[in-house]
């Protein structure tokens, strides 16, 4: 009798455990969704695609044996036919938002990265961009440094001097300042027009001082002015997101790019593709362009190289991963199968294949 229960227990797991396996694992032809966004996905000239996301998506389905057709559609169908399980999967550029994943399911992260900013390559010239220059905050900066450590020398000299000097120091406090200013900047520059001299002993022991401090003064107001002036032409206004305010902005409308602009608060021109907003920075339309980093690199180096620049900087994490419906029976096998594909040597290939990493 208990071997019969045993028995009988054993055949209702097999049971239970091929019924997991067929709701998890459809025997039927999967529709996977997805959309051209290169690097991730790139639809070639006969109609087939490749890419990251493209060549994972291949491997987790031979992985698990999955028969599959891909169906192309924009970003807000491939959400909408999650929702409505028109699709079964989608394989894309898709990133994980809290507003997405209320609605659709998503696998494990396959890719981790962020935003970043698209400029010119060409940067500001003419005389627009030295007077932009001659009033950055560095340059007025070291000008106004310089005219108070003048304006202490020149008060010292005039104190020495005012009395036992008169003639070259003397009058009311502003002309006696005025002499010592002056004296104080023909000094440093050692033009030395010889009208203003010290005769005291503190006098010219100041003027001795000053004389040799003027050397690296002089020094050190010479970088910080070649330093204002002569920046690399290829150098943008824009140098992260704080900038981004001030700037003309484009972006891509129901993006993570998009919703974080508008988070901000920086009003942003809408482009369809990523291509057409680098372009548009390209041509001098708007002066950055906010995406993915991986996108934008790709699309600058492959087709607009030399005419704009991608910013060494990211934020706003953005994790990739595949789209699924929400309660998909896949979700866990995929995941193992995606777990397993990313620790592949083969999968550090695919990535320096198409971004360089």
């Amino acid at each position: 009798m208990r071997i019969r229960s045993v028995l009988c227990l054993f055949i209702l797991c097999v049971f239970a455990a091929g019924s997991l396996v067929g709701q998890t694992v459809p025997d039927r032809e999967l529709v996977v969704g997805t959309k051209e966004t290169v690097p991730f996905v790139i639809k070639n000239p006969d109609g087939s695609w490749r890419g990251i996301s493209i060549e994972l998506w291949q491997d987790i389905a031979d992985q698990l044996g999955l028969q599959y057709r891909f169906e192309e559609r924009d970003l807000e169908g491939l959400l909408e036919g999650l929702r409505d399980t028109t699709l079964d999967v989608v394989a894309a550029a898709i990133t994980v938002t809290p507003e997405r994943e209320a609605e659709v399911d998503f696998s494990h992260p396959f890719y981790t990265t962020g935003l970043t900013i698209a400029v010119s390559s060409e940067g500001k010239s003419g005389w627009l961009s030295m007077l932009s220059r001659l009033l950055s905050v560095e340059f007025l900066t070291a000008i106004g440094a310089l005219l108070v450590l003048l304006v202490v020398i020149g008060l010292i000299v005039w104190l020495f001097e005012r009395r036992r000097n008169p003639e070259e120091f003397g009058g009311s406090f502003l002309e006696g300042l005025g002499s010592g200013v002056w004296w104080s900047a023909v000094t440093m520059t050692t033009v030395g027009y010889g009208d203003k001299t010290p005769k005291t002993f503190l006098g010219r022991i100041v003027g001795l001082i000053w004389m040799f401090a003027a050397i690296i003064v002089v020094s050190g107001f010479t970088a910080a002015i070649a330093s204002s002036l002569t920046v690399s032409q290829l150098e943008s206004g824009v140098r992260g997101p704080a900038d981004l305010p001030y700037v003309s902005v484009g972006s891509i409308p129901n993006s993570t790019s998009g919703a974080y602009l508008s988070e901000q608060g920086v009003a942003y021109a809408e482009y369809t593709t990523p291509l057409a907003g680098l372009q548009a920075v390209a041509r001098g339309d708007i002066e950055a362009f906010v995406y993915d980093a991986p996108i934008l690199r790709y699309l600058a180096k492959t087709k607009l190289a030399g005419r704009v620049q991608i910013l060494p900087v990211t934020f706003f994490r953005q994790d990739y991963a595949i789209g699924l419906p929400q309660d998909s029976h896949l979700r866990e096998p995929i995941n193992r199968a995606l777990l397993n594909e990313i620790q592949l040597p083969e999968w550090k290939e695919i990535l320096d294949q198409y971004l360089g990493e």
